[in-house]
């Protein structure tokens, strides 16, 4: 549910008066095994702000929440800029405000009036850390906007106490009330900088007013030189030919237009009769925003659209369960399967049941790929077209016979619990959690720190054909067979080809990622037309194949051989002969349908990357020899 801005405090007693935080506005689905966080626009949360979502799992009941997520700076203020550079500040204070209840334990709330949904909410929830609450203040509108503009924060929502939760509806039963002048705008384009300034002078700015996308200002005030740069190569990736306006803005210098599909927030000091910002300074990305949203005052009568996700969140909390549930027994234990005609691949009709059955048909084959090794869980919970995530930490509530291992991660500075898959039961309970594919570390237990293999991952932009990752490939072999070293291929079932190296965890991931670079170094060598070592997206020919030596670190992970693809067509990574590697053949050729059929006739051709490995120093000696 959306506010409108409204331009003074006032008191009645129908209403009730809330902090307006400087935040992501966030919905925490807690109705369902596996927690789903996140943004009106559809973006998962999850991983983002995992420090918020850990705590998900302290909750008693079945919910879905609606809140705030904040970040505090050292004097305890909200601060916006903070929350968007969130990867500089990992010990950043966050708490997710909590001030609204859209379903508890199976019933939806959203017809009760507002009173009645805090009341139960504070019941309900249990405040953490970063958990908490957000109180209200009755009636007396005009004090507590004062209280607000005494602890400098930004301003004040005011909501009718009786009024319903109408979702992606902009009413004024909801209304926002603001000391300060800030909006969002949409970003259209940028200048050339001016002196010693890099990267851009200033951003051309817009917003939809009856439907039309016009000019509203530009801005250069609010950057520092990393915000400089990190914005300048976001849009240098959605850069246009011609102008996304209607009626060409003049500039004082020369503009490079970007798609209007990134959201600002601006301050600003009033806006003209022509609906232009005056003094407007640029705070920071609103990653939790649609363009659609970003209309003129003459706009809010239209109701902003309703994204996929949302509307899949909607319905599904709405609708009785799928009747399609069973429990089956694998490995000795019950294993629950829910929802079991799902559909997962909407465009092939291929459902949550058929990808469980896939799994289970090729456990054989796939389960010695995965053996003893931390997973990273590729989850789409609502089918392949709706928001996934990647999930790491195995959480509280699996079953007690999964089996997992504490890493100590650095960069989060804590141990996560990773799950690893040894067998059917594993398997099939991953695979009903919306697990489509099985992302496997390269070393497994009891040495994490020694890869079974090194992994050469040809990663073509979107100009290359799948005739040159073929003839990459081939290159790559050909540099393998002239050291003696045998080397084995399989399709990402995406768009490139991953080449495995068996190392038998002799050496560590430094030694194996040194070597994969000095066996990409000939390959780009023999093929520099097509290929590129540049590993910065910005600053890499985006007509080349990447060759990714660096899938060789700790932690990294590729799709397992057989695993499924989230993509149409429901596609399957596929080990290969190198004799087949001809121009001709996609990576899609092996999907669900008919990736049992060859598996049987040409047995585990991935076998021997679990096998001895290669002698390096002895390789290594004839590369110097051979150059």
């Amino acid at each position: 549910m959306l506010a409108k801005s409204f331009d003074k405090a006032f008191d009645d007693k129908d209403w009730l008066f809330e902090i307006k935080w400087d935040g992501y506005r966030a919905i925490a689905d807690l109705s369902h095994d596996a927690p789903l966080f996140y943004s009106r626009n559809g973006i998962s949360f999850l991983s983002k702000f995992d420090k918020i979502a850990q705590d998900f799992d302290q909750q008693k009941y079945k919910m879905i929440l609606d809140g705030e997520i904040v970040a505090y700076d050292n004097q305890g203020k909200p601060s916006f800029q903070l929350l968007q550079q969130i990867d500089d500040h990992p010990n950043l204070a966050l708490v997710y405000q909590v001030f609204d209840l859209l379903w508890l334990n199976g019933h939806s709330t959203e017809e009760l009036p507002l009173v009645q949904r805090k009341e139960l909410l504070k019941d309900a929830l249990i405040e953490t850390d970063t958990l908490k609450y957000c109180d209200h203040f009755p009636e007396k509108g005009v004090a507590f906007f004062e209280q607000m503009k005494k602890m400098k924060l930004e301003g004040m929502i005011a909501k009718r106490a009786g009024s319903q939760y109408v979702e992606s509806s902009r009413t004024t039963d909801w209304l926002k009330i603001k000391f300060s002048n800030t909006e969002e705008a949409i970003i259209c384009g940028f200048t050339e900088p001016r002196g010693s300034r890099e990267n851009f002078g200033a951003l051309i700015l817009g917003k939809y007013v009856n439907n039309e996308l016009v000019y509203c200002g530009h801005t250069g005030t609010g950057f520092n030189h990393i915000s400089l740069k990190e914005l300048h190569q976001r849009l240098e990736k959605i850069i246009i030919k011609s102008s996304p306006f209607e009626s060409i803005p003049k500039t004082n210098m020369p503009v490079t237009w970007v798609q209007p599909e990134l959201v600002c927030e601006i301050k600003y000091s009033e806006i003209t009769k022509d609906g232009i910002f005056r003094h407007p300074v640029f705070m920071g990305i609103r990653e939790d925003k649609e363009p659609e949203e970003v209309k003129g005052s003459t706009d809010y009568t239209i109701h902003p659209k309703k994204s996929k996700t949302m509307k899949a969140k909607a319905s599904s909390k709405k609708t009785e369960p799928s009747e399609k549930e069973k429990d089956i027994t694998l490995n000795k234990h019950i294993v629950k399967l829910t929802n079991q005609d799902k559909i997962y691949f909407p465009k092939d009709g291929i459902s949550k049941g058929d990808v469980i059955d896939y799994y289970q048909s090729v456990a054989k084959y796939i389960l010695p790929h995965l053996k003893n090794r931390p997973l990273s869980l590729n989850r789409f919970p609502n089918g392949i077209e709706e928001q996934g995530f990647y999930q790491k930490d195995a959480g509280d509530h699996i079953p007690d016979w999964i089996k997992t291992t504490q890493v100590y991660s650095e960069s989060n500075d804590k141990y996560i619990d990773y799950i690893y898959c040894n067998d059917k039961a594993t398997l099939a309970y991953l695979n009903n959690l919306g697990c489509i594919d099985f992302n496997p570390w390269n070393s497994s237990l009891p040495d994490l720190e020694h890869p079974d293999y090194l992994v050469l991952d040809l990663d073509p932009s979107k100009k290359n054909s799948f005739d040159e990752v073929i003839e990459t490939a081939l290159q790559v072999n050909e540099i393998l067979q002239s050291i003696k070293i045998k080397g084995y291929c399989k399709t990402s079932g995406s768009t490139g080809i991953h080449i495995y190296i068996p190392m038998g965890a002799q050496y560590d991931f430094e030694q194996v990622k040194d070597f994969a670079h000095i066996l990409m170094k000939q390959v780009h060598e023999k093929l520099p037309e097509i290929t590129t070592l540049e590993r910065s997206l910005q600053k890499r020919d985006r007509k080349k194949i990447y060759l990714d030596y660096l899938q060789n670190r700790t932690g990294q992970t590729l799709a397992s051989a057989y695993s499924l693809r989230p993509k149409q067509g429901a596609s399957v990574s596929m080990p290969l002969d190198w004799d087949e590697l001809k121009p001709g053949l996609l990576p899609t050729d092996y999907t669900i349908e008919n990736a049992l059929e060859r598996i049987l006739n040409k047995g585990d051709l991935f076998k021997p990357v679990l096998g001895k490995g290669i002698d390096m120093m002895k390789a290594l000696e004839l590369l110097q020899n051979i150059e």
